[in-house]
């Protein structure tokens, strides 16, 4: 078996002494020549050197620091799921430094090298699906990586915490088929990330299971900033052959899709059956109360965290781990039994 490469192998290769290669890994050790840092970190890269972080912050008595990466604030989804772990890691006794990328690939690159200069010790993060380099390069540099909610199909050996998208969608559109309903439409994140292709597969394998046809028109894609969801919703019932449900899968677009149906005069559910992916106290209090996929956020908190510190402290085998919990379908009565004609 091949010996694992250590820190003098690295200040061998690139020429500096073992002292440059701590201060590399340690920024906050002392200066390093920009050159030299950038010559040191390639070579770490290329012998695959994997310093463990989590041991340097034990071996001089700090608390343990983690990095989390969430892709919208302003989505209440990822609020509830930011302030959950930070809870959740103060129980521990671990520091925790919150970033955010407003879906964002540029500030995402900038969030992953502020990390790397803190010397975090793992990182916690809701990716974009862009960066495949710097997420490789932050795991070769020794920091442990737990991506929630979302995956990245290029890193196959990182840690996934997640709801089950595709089973969520797949429970949801059958539901809305049992009702009679064979025009659907489905609003869902955008395709380059995992949870968006996820959710239309659910959709299109229920539909499967139904022996129902999908027609591509009544699926819409949409970013998870902005109105996306008011606008595919005007779009979808100004269709020839409207539908008669309706399904909000990308979280963030929510609000956006309920404004436009309230706004249009949209009867909810003698008009439209409608189910939203969300669990924020006011889709209950709606009138009718909606229909939701309740996402279990505490589940994805506890996880994530119990993975990454796993892994900082040595305690879980090297294999990749995928955790997916499942997540509770609320009927309520904003869907019935499809009777009436389509919006017209």
């Amino acid at each position: 078996m091949k010996k694992a490469p250590t820190i003098r192998d690295v200040a061998a290769e690139a020429g500096v002494s073992v002292s440059v290669v701590s201060r590399v890994l340690n920024p906050e050790s002392g200066p390093v020549a920009p050159a030299k840092r950038e010559l040191v970190l390639r070579v770490i890269g290329e012998l695959g050197y994997r310093p463990r972080a989590a041991a340097r912050e034990l071996s001089v008595g700090h608390a343990l620091t983690v990095g989390l990466v969430v892709a919208d604030l302003a989505n209440p989804f990822f609020a509830q799921l930011a302030d959950r772990i930070v809870w959740e890691a103060r129980s521990h006794g671990v520091q925790v430094v919150v970033m955010t990328t407003q879906e964002d690939p540029h500030l995402e690159a900038e969030s992953l090298d502020t990390l790397l200069d803190r010397s975090v010790g793992g990182v916690i993060a809701t990716p974009t699906g862009a960066n495949v380099d710097k997420w490789a390069r932050l795991q070769a540099l020794g920091v442990n990586v737990v991506f929630v909610d979302r995956t990245i199909a290029e890193l196959a050996d990182v840690d996934v915490v997640s709801i089950e998208n595709t089973d969520s969608a797949r429970r949801a559109t059958e539901y809305v088929l049992g009702l009679g309903h064979t025009r659907i439409g489905l609003i869902s994140g955008p395709l380059t990330t995992s949870t968006g292709r996820s959710r239309i597969q659910g959709y299109r394998t229920a539909h499967e299971n139904f022996s129902a046809s999908v027609d591509p028109q009544l699926i819409r894609d949409v970013p998870f900033r902005g109105d996306g969801g008011g606008d595919a919703v005007g779009s979808l019932l100004g269709l020839r052959d409207a539908p008669t449900a309706l399904i909000v899968a990308n979280t963030a677009q929510v609000q956006s899709s309920v404004r436009r149906l309230v706004q249009i005069g949209v009867r909810i559910p003698e008009d439209l059956s409608v189910v939203v992916f969300d669990d924020n106290p006011w889709t209950e209090l709606t009138s009718p109360p909606l229909s939701v996929i309740r996402q279990p956020i505490d589940m994805l908190a506890v996880h994530s965290l119990e993975l990454v510190l796993g892994r900082m402290q040595g305690r879980l085998p090297s294999a990749p781990r995928t955790i997916e919990v499942s997540a509770d379908f609320v009927p309520r009565s904003s869907c019935s039994p499809h009777v009436l004609s389509p919006i017209k």
